[in-house]
């Protein structure tokens, strides 16, 4: 048996490739051009016209069918089966025959596979090096397919010190089997709801904007991401100033750094010098 797989029944790792491929019942052209605007503009370019684009835990498969259609030429991997499963899907649907956009799975954890990789001039991994288990060896591995001048973007969550520490215990629950998941959904989608219903009330907004809005947000779903939220483990956090200093002890340089305010993800990107 595949070694997520293992992980996964034994209560260690999230069912993330299960989730995404809900995802992708609801995904549709608007979701997809929304990715694209995203991943533009948070590499601050109207276009990745031959450039070469390494997705490092593509999940759904969205952000590489983004930078597909922004003109990358498009490598992507996943340590999940399951996610590996739907970014071929989703390569199968809207691009068949396109040989510029090959995928495979493989962690990057694995030194011997991550020296396989081409050398890109985009790495991009959002939203997965704090769930492989060993995060910090991860942020060092993702270095090597960048090439000299190319551009690396993370996303990371933050930290948020004993609240961080909290929501891992949740996330561990969650993961421990039936039981534990129902537990914490029954708790905490009825909170996600009442909270964001209190919080719009507050500010006199339409309490129903939040939903009707969230797919502008990278194209994803709320429902989606709070499955993600709650289930995803492992789970690591890392405060900007750590992560812009190891990078930059490691020759990159920090073009752009958005820090959110909560337990969201910061988002980096980084350019290595030449």
């Amino acid at each position: 048996m595949n070694l997520a797989l293992q992980e996964i029944q034994s209560g260690e790792r999230f069912t993330f490739g299960k989730n995404w491929r809900q995802y992708l019942a609801v995904l549709d052209e608007d979701r997809i051009r929304t990715a694209e605007q995203s991943l533009r503009g948070l590499l601050d370019c109207g276009s990745l016209s031959n450039k070469t684009f390494l997705d490092v835990g593509s999940g759904s498969g969205l952000f590489s069918l983004a930078a597909k259609r922004c003109g990358a030429l498009v490598h992507s991997f996943d340590y999940d089966p399951q996610s590996v499963a739907c970014t071929r899907d989703l390569k199968q649907r809207y691009s068949p025959s396109d040989k510029l956009w090959t995928v495979e799975e493989g962690s990057i954890l694995d030194l011997d596979f991550v020296k396989s990789l081409p050398c890109c001039d985009i790495v991009y991994s959002w939203g997965v090096l704090h769930h492989t288990g060993a995060m910090w060896q991860a942020l060092e591995y993702v270095t090597l397919p960048v090439k000299p001048g190319g551009t690396l973007c993370i996303a990371l969550y933050n930290d948020q010190g004993f609240t961080s520490k909290i929501w891992i215990a949740v996330k561990r629950i969650y993961c421990s089997g039936r039981v534990g998941q129902l537990a914490t959904l029954a708790i905490f989608l009825p909170y996600f709801i009442v909270a964001g219903f209190v919080f719009d009330v507050l500010k006199w907004t339409n309490p129903l904007k939040r939903y009707r809005e969230y797919r502008k947000q990278r194209g994803m779903s709320v429902v989606r991401d709070w499955l993600d939220w709650l289930g995803g483990y492992p789970f690591e956090v890392a405060r900007p100033r750590d992560v812009v200093a190891f990078y930059e002890r490691r020759g990159f340089r920090l073009k752009t750094l958005r820090e959110c305010c909560s337990n969201g993800n910061n988002e980096y990107v980084f350019e290595r010098g030449t």
